[in-house]
């Protein structure tokens, strides 16, 4: 990977809202691939781990990790030492300004805490940062916001999914304006956030794409099975946290209706809060045969499924919040291992699949729809095998992680040029 050479030794400081976490490894290995590049990074966490397990990548990132007071009121010596620090803050005055504006259009108790946060941030300024950096534009990007005014300090944001849809128009104006600039990663949040500033040439669109050293090319046979014996299911895999915009009820409907001469198992690796919800609507659908519920794995297990199975699927939709996914990244990392993917044309899928080239996609919430096309799939191994070979040509030519890597530290370069 070639990147320009850095200027001498800038400090940059990441704020996150959770870290470590499994379900944002694509941030992790974001952060890992800054750090090789040649990045000074500290980590601002604005929660502690509460996953179990921790991927591998986390284990390489050698940025030191600071956390903030996740609740206030945990920590109330902590946050008033920030308060009264912030009294003396040259951008005090102008950070009230914009705190109140904010508090009148969201009076919450959330905005309260993103204002302490920020100040307990602003009055410990870990490790001489010189720069802000928050990932996701919604409660991370309103703590960098804050501390950016009150210190003076510049900052950029990286946005993803939720944190668009689920955000009002008013504030992501009010942070595109703010932000140096805002990089996302796929085209529709990109477009979004065009219409809601002046500033379109400060919104990129950056694909997070795979490190495709840890899913390296596969060259095994499949089972190849249609589905006909009755020894031999065909292995369907998803990977994903059982949550709404994850359509893990619409997936399992769409299994209720196949056939019942097609022989087929379905495992499901994840957790997630609907997870005991899920297992009940299987039962009720008489499916509790068929599915294997293996929780949260280590990304070594997870590759190993994408290896072992004979089809993908992720019945992506836009929840009732507004939540939906971006360009989900298994998606991605189940097309580098040549295992073919049904998903539908929500938010960023499309971006990476095109329906009966190298994927099927189908509408979003139409269980009839998903089960005509599990079932095509599940009877033509040659279909599977020709729809795989296609996607992972394409995650290989587009989909390469160094590339964002690259783009993101010609950005930031850019930007230290004009403030040194």
């Amino acid at each position: 990977m070639k990147v320009a050479s850095l200027p001498p030794r800038r400090k940059l400081l990441i704020v996150l809202k959770g870290y470590p976490r499994l379900s944002e490894t694509f941030i992790a290995q974001e952060l890992l691939g800054l750090e090789k590049a040649g990045f000074d990074l500290t980590l601002i966490s604005m929660r502690r781990p509460t996953d179990k397990k921790r991927h591998p990548v986390h284990d390489e990132i050698k940025a030191r990790v600071v956390y903030l007071p996740e609740y206030l009121h945990e920590e109330p010596l902590r946050v008033l030492k920030g308060l009264f620090a912030s009294f003396r803050k040259p951008g005090f005055g102008a950070l009230m300004k914009r705190f109140f504006k904010d508090l009148s259009r969201d009076i919450s108790r959330n905005r309260c805490r993103r204002l302490g946060q920020a100040m307990a941030l602003a009055r410990e300024w870990p490790d001489g940062g010189q720069w802000l950096h928050a990932h996701f534009i919604h409660t991370p990007a309103s703590v960098t916001e804050y501390a950016s005014v009150l210190t003076g300090v510049p900052w950029t944001c990286s946005a993803h999914a939720k944190d668009i849809w689920t955000s009002p128009d008013w504030e992501l104006t009010e942070k595109l304006s703010s932000a140096r600039w805002v990089v996302t990663c796929t085209r529709n949040g990109y477009e979004h956030m065009r219409t809601l500033t002046s500033r379109e040439d400060a919104v990129h669109l950056s694909y997070h794409g795979l490190d495709l050293a840890r899913f390296g090319h596969f060259a095994g046979e499949r089972s190849g099975g249609d589905g006909s014996d009755p020894t031999k299911p065909v292995f369907l895999l998803s990977v994903g946290r059982a949550v709404e915009k994850k359509g893990y009820d619409t997936l399992l409907r769409a299994l209720a209706l196949l056939p019942s001469d097609l022989n087929w198992r379905f495992e499901h690796i994840g957790g997630g809060d609907e997870l005991a919800k899920l297992k009940a609507l299987a039962s009720e659908l008489n499916l509790s045969e068929h599915i294997i519920w293996k929780g949260a794995l280590a990304q070594e297990e997870v590759l190993d499924h994408y290896r072992r199975a004979d089809l993908f699927a992720l019945a992506c939709r836009i929840a009732s919040n507004g939540d939906r996914d971006g360009l989900p990244n298994v998606l991605v990392e189940a097309s580098s291992q040549r295992l073919p993917c049904i998903s539908t044309s929500v938010s960023g899928v499309p971006e990476l699949m095109v329906d009966g080239e190298n994927g099927l996609l189908v509408e979003p919430d139409d269980p009839t729809a998903l089960a005509t096309a599990l079932e095509t799939a599940m009877r033509d191994p040659h279909l599977r095998q020709r729809l795989g070979d296609a996607a992972e040509a394409r995650v290989r030519r587009h989909f390469d992680y160094n590339a964002s890597i690259v783009q993101l530290s010609q950005l930031f370069q850019q930007e230290w040029q004009k403030v040194s």
